[in-house]
């Protein structure tokens, strides 16, 4: 219940479009994530920590089995810290809460229910009547260019247009703090690039904190404020690179020698963490020969 008068409470203060400037600082504390399985440890995420200012978009980036979505559930509150701590706007994170939404890489929607029922979904549960939720579903989807589709079902919508009912359906809460987790990664390069573009529009116009799980590197330099490169695990942020492009950012700024720049950066990094990883595995393999 208190869940759901937190959204309700949210709801009655904002209006769809309105510029957020407070709420939505993520910061995390030396931060260790050890999973246990029958007969041995993985230390998924090792002392990490970030500071992530209210309304900044930050892209995490690194090479696979790093820990990036561990961290992003551990923000989420899905995972728990075996050491360190999470907090948003100074709360320690213990459990998922509506200031936190998310977007998966796979779309999470409801097969059974229509496309404005999706977004309508978060709404209902905050206890807003059934008017209202159609209404601020509405809206969310004409922001994200669906709103003829409404009456859809996801299985007949493309896999870019599932994700943007999925961005329309975590944005009708009104988080504070939105985490998206690869979730343009099994796009067409077409698709992809446009609901990149399509992304931003909506992150000027809310102002809502963006963490963002990614392994492409054109994408996380396009996006983000800043960069945080971590390492081959036991996963830790070995880079913060800061992202100086102008803003607001179409395709055109990935020619310019700045871009260019800071993905050589990455690169050179990745390049170095993956041969770590791989390393790694190899010795993995040879020890149990």
């Amino acid at each position: 219940m208190a869940l759901i008068k937190a959204i309700g409470e949210r709801r009655r203060t904002q209006s769809p479009g309105a510029a957020r400037t407070k709420g939505g600082r993520i910061r995390a504390d030396q931060v260790t994530v050890v999973f246990e399985t029958p007969g041995q440890s993985h230390v998924a995420v090792a002392e990490t920590s970030m500071d992530i200012a209210a309304g900044e978009f930050i892209c995490l980036l690194g090479p696979s089995g790093c820990g990036k979505s561990t961290i992003m559930n551990a923000v989420a509150g899905f995972v728990r810290p075996t050491t360190g701590s999470v907090t948003v706007d100074g709360q320690p994170v213990k459990r998922p809460g509506p200031e936190r939404g998310m977007v998966f890489q796979q779309h999470s929607l409801f097969p059974w229910k229509t496309v404005l029922q999706n977004v309508m979904f978060g709404p209902l549960m905050a206890g807003v009547g059934q008017v209202e939720a159609e209404s601020t579903a509405r809206t969310f989807l004409n922001m994200v260019g669906l709103e003829s589709f409404a009456s859809h079902y996801p299985m007949t919508l493309s896999g870019g247009m599932q994700q943007r009912v999925g961005i329309a359906r975590a944005l009708a809460n009104y988080p504070s703090v939105l985490l998206m987790d690869e979730p343009f990664g099994a796009l067409d390069a077409q698709t992809r690039t446009m609901m990149q573009e399509s992304l931003l529009k909506l992150w000027d116009d809310f102002k809502t904190t963006v963490l963002f799980v990614t392994h492409d590197i054109d994408e996380a330099v396009f996006l983000a404020d800043r960069v945080l490169v971590m390492s081959a695990a036991p996963g830790r942020i070995i880079a913060d690179l800061p992202i100086t492009l102008p803003r607001p950012r179409t395709t055109d700024v990935m020619v310019l020698p700045e871009f260019m720049q800071v993905k050589k950066q990455c690169m050179d990094l990745i390049r170095q963490e993956s041969l770590v990883a791989f390393e790694q595995q190899r010795l993995r393999l040879a020890a149990g020969a």
